[in-house]
């Protein structure tokens, strides 16, 4: 048998191992939440989420709402998300943005000009692919992810961002059937 001070000492060394392996360095995090994107979105479809959001962002409460602090600049968190969806054939996305971005003024929010041409950028590349940009406003974006979240899994990345109405989301939509396709489905079961 061990004598007490032994055991105490292993007892503090494993402890002190434990909490050093669950710690997460800024590295660590980021790999993380790549890693975690790239093994939900296999198992993601039509109807669910993705939500790359700024650091003000509440954290919602609907059970198939799940948020993931990603330490990383938003749009960074933008670019690799879409960079995976694009990469997948099961899903396309649907992006929508806050209405409200488009009118608040630098002024208000330094770096939000900067901001709005880089994203439109990113997403004008998305446009020309497989995907759909839209705005609305930021209430009901809210409102359609919670509604979303009830029976359907949301998966929000926090990022670093700090200026207001920047957050993108992206309703996942599916990648080898259009809306036409399925509008044409429903007309020919309708006439029967």
């Amino acid at each position: 048998m061990l004598p007490s001070s032994k055991k105490v000492l292993i007892t503090a060394a494993v402890s002190i191992a434990s909490i050093l392996a669950t710690a997460q360095s800024p590295g660590k995090r980021e790999s993380d939440w790549r890693a975690h994107v790239r093994q939900e979105l296999p198992l993601m479809g039509h109807r669910n989420w993705i939500a790359v959001v700024d650091s003000a962002y509440p954290l919602q409460t609907s059970g198939g709402i799940e948020t993931v602090d990603t330490g990383d600049d938003q749009l960074d968190v933008v670019q690799a998300v879409l960079e995976d969806i694009s990469k997948s054939k099961h899903v396309r996305p649907v992006i929508f943005t806050d209405a409200e971005l488009k009118l608040v003024p630098e002024s208000d929010a330094a770096g939000i000009t900067a901001y709005r041409e880089s994203l439109s950028k990113l997403l004008g590349r998305i446009g020309k692919g497989k995907g759909e940009v839209q705005n609305l406003p930021h209430e009901q974006i809210i409102s359609k992810l919670d509604d979303a979240g009830k029976t359907f899994h949301v998966l929000v990345l926090k990022s670093t961002m700090t200026i207001p109405y920047t957050s993108v989301f992206i309703r996942l939509d599916c990648g080898y059937w259009s809306e036409q396709q399925e509008k044409r489905l429903r007309e020919r079961m309708g006439a029967k």
